[in-house]
């Protein structure tokens, strides 16, 4: 079971699963339900014990309940387990207020973090995103500091430009960038990856399903309650037009006997050596089949076919990600 494939964090990093897993549904996700914690500490010890070492969290998630969860996921099994926190985001009663990226609130935040997850140590800490409030050398300075003191191993960023990422690694050596990227959403192979690769820094790949849209199990009209009518990208003719390209997607799925899902995620792997899938789960049902998805090999004709019907601007519409 223990032979998912590694990837290297950095130039100088540590290596780590392949695949990583998402934490994030296993807390209430925007005022929804609260999954089974029951479940979700199934889940994660599951993915233990299937070679998905990559634990990915946020403060801010669920209020910390995400971080708890996860410590008592891990209780016995630390050291097989990589802790991989965000912070920075400000939430009031589930609503976004925006980022405090300040050192002063920096040094409080990790500390309430070490005391939910119960470890002495973050593996991977990283600012959910930059808003300039606070210059770039501030931010990761300060998180340089944490390391010296003990609290934090490695420094990551997410949602980030390629300027920030350089001035980002000239303070301190980046070990990863998380950010969402998937056939859907593509904007970042113009500057932001191949920068990434240049700097040695691994990429750290969320959204792989683009929301869902790439599952093959969207259907439009959507339900008027459906979160996703926020988005353009779900709505009336762009979500037809989404579709008919999902589709292609679908057909080869059913010719290659997997899921598109698994197709979904197995495009991101190939992307390069050093990037990483980061899928969201909540449910063991769900590691089999993303786990096999790392198996799955593309023929240059079904890699162009999926690039050419994926161009960069053929999904019409956004989501969160250009938040």
């Amino acid at each position: 079971m223990n032979n998912i494939t590694k990837i290297q964090l950095g130039q100088n990093g540590p290596f780590v699963s392949k695949l990583g897993l998402g934490c994030m549904r296993m807390s209430s996700v925007w005022g929804g339900a609260t999954p089974s914690e029951a479940e979700s500490i199934a889940t994660i010890q599951e993915a233990l014990d299937s070679g998905i070492n990559f634990l990915n969290t946020g403060d801010f998630y669920g209020a910390g309940h995400n971080e708890m969860l996860i410590g008592k996921a891990i209780k016995d099994r630390r050291d097989e387990a990589f802790i991989s926190v965000k912070f920075g985001a400000i939430f009031h009663n589930g609503q976004w207020l925006g980022l405090d990226l300040r050192p002063i609130a920096i040094k409080n935040f990790i500390n309430y973090s070490l005391t939910r997850l119960g470890i002495e140590t973050i593996d991977l800490y990283q600012p959910c995103r930059m808003d300039d409030s606070v210059p770039v050398a501030d931010i990761i300075g300060t998180v340089a500091d944490l390391i010296k003191e003990g609290k934090v191993r490695h420094i990551g960023v997410s949602e980030i430009t390629a300027d920030q990422l350089r001035k980002a690694n000239e303070t301190h050596p980046i070990s990863a960038l998380e950010i969402g990227y998937s056939l859907a959403d593509r904007q970042i192979e113009s500057e932001l990856l191949p920068t990434a690769k240049e700097l040695g820094i691994a990429v750290v790949a969320f959204a792989n399903t683009a929301e869902g849209l790439l599952t093959g199990e969207m259907k439009a009209p959507l339900a008027e309650n459906d979160y996703h009518s926020h988005f353009s990208r779900f709505q009336g003719e762009n979500l037809v037009h989404n579709l008919e390209k999902v589709e292609v997607l679908k057909q080869m799925a059913q010719h290659k006997g997997c899921t598109p899902t698994q197709l979904a995620i197995a495009w991101v792997k190939e992307q390069g050596d050093h990037i990483m899938p980061l899928v969201s789960m909540s449910r063991r049902s769900r590691l089999p089949e993303n786990i096999k998805a790392l198996d799955i090999v593309f023929t240059p004709q079904e890699m162009n076919t999926l690039n050419t019907t994926f161009a960069v601007g053929a999904i019409r519409g956004g989501t969160y990600l250009q938040r």
